[in-house]
């Protein structure tokens, strides 16, 4: 018997031997697939390299294929911090991402890689937006008044002067005119700071609306639309006063766009997109599918494109909308 059980341990550690030491095939992974419909995501852009988009925990993902996939973005220290908004000089390759703790980093790649140039954790205000000026020379706005400047694209930064009496307000957006001359900051409580010549030195317009501004939108022969908090939105032509835009729900708008023909987007809460024909001056209201604020639009030649969300990457397509464009990539 001791025999017997000898001779069938001496079997089965021999087969497990053979099985130890032979060639596997290991089955093929799932396929990785970032899950751009579930992140929050606050801006997107087109670079020369890539469609671009930011947001929560600091992602920075970039598709090349016009959204069809998606892949991470290279991070020299992942920070974790809500990315707010992702810009690009006129080459498409320089380009900053800005967000929440003062976090500032430079790619110059079109956004497919990118550097920490700033951060500061304890003391650092949400930045909300950034613009190339001209050059090497760039501006960022924030929160609580906060401004900053680079000299050197982007690799280190400065405090920016700005007139007295914003120091306690929030700097949502800083926008560039189409030729680079004319620039607005806007904020809260009204706030409408102007430069025309090229960000050097800023004056506060006097207020026409005490509420918040999210974003500012150049139009055609130095026009320029502001709009934000609950549908109102404003137009100013030239160095003419500011007219008030009609939009017909107080909804919140928060990124724009405009296609070839002229027509105005304003993309917002509750999935809603204000469209306009006559430059501004009259918004018609459509839903998308979803109840997702929508920060931010993308568009490609065709009028088709990227909305990025709360609730994730949106795809576009004029001639669905109303009511009937996808709620999912």
């Amino acid at each position: 018997m001791r025999i017997l059980v000898g001779l069938t341990m001496s079997a089965l550690m021999a087969v497990a031997a053979v099985q130890a030491f032979s060639p596997r095939h290991t089955p093929a992974l799932a396929e990785t697939r970032l899950a751009v419909e579930k992140i929050h995501f606050n801006t997107l852009v087109q670079s020369k390299a890539a469609l671009v988009t930011g947001g929560e925990l600091g992602k920075l993902l970039y598709s090349k294929d016009q959204g069809k996939s998606w892949q991470q973005a290279t991070v020299s220290q992942d920070r974790q911090a809500l990315i707010t908004q992702v810009v690009f000089a006129s080459d498409g390759l320089r380009g900053l991402a800005v967000g929440h703790e003062g976090w500032i980093l430079r790619t110059t790649d079109g956004g497919l890689s990118w550097t920490e140039v700033a951060f500061d954790e304890k003391n650092g205000e949400p930045i909300m937006s950034a613009a190339n000026v001209q050059g090497e020379r760039w501006l960022a706005v924030g929160a609580f008044g906060r401004a900053l400047q680079s000299q050197d694209d982007g690799r280190t930064w400065t405090p920016l002067a700005l007139p007295g009496g914003v120091e306690d307000k929030h700097l949502n957006r800083i926008v560039g005119s189409d030729d680079g001359k004319d620039w607005l900051i806007v904020g809260e409580r009204g706030l409408v700071l102007r430069s025309q010549d090229q960000g050097e030195s800023w004056t506060q317009l006097p207020e026409f609306y005490n509420g918040s501004f999210y974003n500012a939108l150049p139009l055609t022969n130095h026009g320029w639309l502001v709009y934000g908090m609950r549908g109102n939105a404003f137009v100013s032509h030239g160095d003419g006063p500011w007219q008030r835009s009609e939009i017909p729900a107080p909804v919140s708008f928060f990124g724009s766009a405009v296609l070839p023909d002229g027509e105005i987007l304003l993309v917002g809460q509750g999935s809603m997109v204000a469209t306009s024909k006559d430059g501004g001056a009259h918004f018609a209201l459509s839903r998308l599918a979803g109840r997702a604020t929508l920060m931010d639009i993308e568009l490609q030649p065709d009028g088709s494109g990227w909305l990025a969300s709360d609730a994730g990457l949106v795809p576009y397509r004029p001639a669905a909308a109303p009511q009937a464009a996808e709620a999912r990539p």
